[in-house]
């Protein structure tokens, strides 16, 4: 089993912990990994481009001129497609972009990322994170405490909302809770720092 440190909030090595072979140290398959994070980019899309065909361009109710005799090529509309300000054809309409894979295929790909950050010493453990208040320079403090000066994700066990207004305005800094834990999220951050509690439930939840 893997073992990673357990440390406070004043980056001070206070124990050591076990990590789960079944999801912390798994073969990384970096297909099933592009695969979940393009179904994420996918589903994040809003889909709301909209072009307007020639029946909903305004204008063009009377056939611009007669049919024969003017030397002109024949036309029944001024929004017809070739026509400058004329319809789009075939042009984007609002649709959504959703779809999703088999639920083992998402299990494994999480269990992909979580290990492939154990292998690059990329996650960190607290034995508790609890903010009395929303204070940006105390979660600066404790970032600088674990030396961390890239890109992190803080995970909890649940919802709190004194860690999330905390890391809102620190660059490259995300918290959020298990629930809402994510393989896109895991991979676009370079650290993960995971409570006690937080990764009992990690564990509890992919095994």
């Amino acid at each position: 089993m893997p073992k990673v440190a357990l440390y406070n909030v004043k980056g001070e090595e206070v124990g050591e912990v076990e990590l789960k072979d079944s999801i912390f140290n798994v073969p990384v398959r970096s297909d099933i990994l592009h695969q979940v994070v393009t179904m994420q980019l996918a589903n994040k899309r809003q889909g709301t481009a909209s072009t307007k065909t020639r029946a909903e361009v305004r204008g063009g109710g009377r056939k611009p001129w007669r049919q024969k005799g003017t030397g002109r090529a024949r036309h029944g509309s001024i929004r017809s497609p070739i026509w400058t300000g004329g319809g789009i054809v075939f042009g984007p309409k609002p649709r959504s972009y959703n779809y999703t894979l088999p639920k083992k295929v998402k299990r494994l790909a999480m269990k992909c990322a979580l290990s492939s950050k154990v292998a690059d010493n990329d996650v960190l453990i607290l034995d508790q994170l609890e903010l009395e208040m929303p204070k940006t320079k105390e979660m600066v403090n404790i970032l600088n405490n674990l030396k961390i000066d890239k890109k992190a994700l803080i995970v909890t066990l649940d919802k709190d909302d004194n860690v999330e207004k905390s890391t809102r305005n620190i660059p490259g800094v995300k918290a959020t809770m298990v629930g809402n834990l994510n393989v896109y999220d895991i991979l676009k951050h370079d650290k993960l720092v995971l409570t006690k509690e937080a990764l009992e439930r990690v564990e509890e939840v992919y095994e």
